[in-house]
């Protein structure tokens, strides 16, 4: 189980992912949290939208409708693989499903048929709905589903789990049919392939030392490495350097990273912490 990301953070994952975010609205605050529990969380629901167009599918799914109150998921995947955020917190996506589904996805284990409604998935999954007519028929253009793979990986690193925390909503419950177009299997191999490749990757680069190892005028070949990458994510605030010991300009070019990831407010202050260190990628230094 784990605590809901915050939006400043859900917004830093997805695009050290890789993936091209557009905030709609208010949707930091827009949520369903008076109706019901958000949290803790155990997975993500894949959906589609049983329509067409961007625009039209990104309003219904940030407003929803008489019997069913908007947001409608937390973030809608167009066909150019654009994720639209519309919610934060509580959305109205999941609805009742089965608790031993649940119970797999806690366990990351084989996911068994659902055959109950006795679970509030509002409560316990993040969720995506995918623009498409759901007919079997409209077709899931490549950088969608790169997206997907994309989104549905960002928020697994984040919380440290597997692809097997990613489950279609029909696999949630009977009552449901989506996604219909590609499978689930195939998705959640997608999604492996992503997060074994990235720690592979990522495997050279140097673990957050702590807030103290920053506020302790350190002098040292990691803040080096820190300042170079961020001259190379075009967040330089050096006037020379960077160089080893930890100045006023380090903090700033960090301000200028933490704000590129998506943070604002106290969240980007310029002190390192350890979401943003991890999207950063410094390489480790002797």
């Amino acid at each position: 189980m784990a605590t809901p990301l915050t939006a400043d953070h859900l917004l830093a994952a997805l695009r050290a992912e890789g993936v091209t975010v557009v905030e709609v609205g208010d949707w930091r605050t827009h949520n369903r949290d008076h109706k019901g529990a958000w949290g803790p969380v155990n997975g993500i629901v894949i959906h589609h939208t049983a329509s067409s167009g961007t625009r039209d599918s990104v309003d219904l799914c940030y407003d929803g409708y008489d019997e069913l109150p908007g947001p409608l998921c937390h973030g809608v995947i167009d066909k150019e693989g654009t994720v639209h955020l519309v919610g934060n917190g509580r959305t109205n996506h999941a609805g009742l499903g089965d608790g031993d589904v649940l119970t797999a996805v806690v366990g990351e284990t084989a996911l068994p048929r659902p055959t109950a409604m006795d679970t509030d998935g509002n409560a316990r999954f993040y969720g995506f709905e995918c623009v498409n007519e759901g007919d079997g028929r409209d077709p899931w253009p490549a950088a969608q589903l790169d997206a997907i793979e994309r989104a549905a990986a960002a928020i697994c690193r984040a919380h440290g789990w597997t692809a097997a925390s990613v489950i279609g909503h029909k696999e949630w419950t009977n009552q449901k049919i989506d996604p219909l177009g590609f499978t689930m299997d195939a998705l959640r191999a997608r999604i492996a392939r992503r997060l074994a490749a990235a720690a592979r990757v990522t495997a050279p680069t140097a673990p957050f030392p702590g807030q103290d190892f920053f506020r302790a005028g350190t002098d040292s070949p990691l803040v080096t490495a820190m300042g170079r990458r961020l001259v190379e994510e075009g967040c330089s605030a050096y006037a020379e350097g960077p160089g080893p010991r930890w100045t006023d300009a380090d903090r700033e070019s960090y301000r200028r990273w933490q704000r590129k990831l998506g943070f604002t407010g106290a969240d980007a202050d310029g002190w390192p912490g350890t979401t943003s260190w991890d999207a950063l990628k410094v390489p480790r230094s002797s």
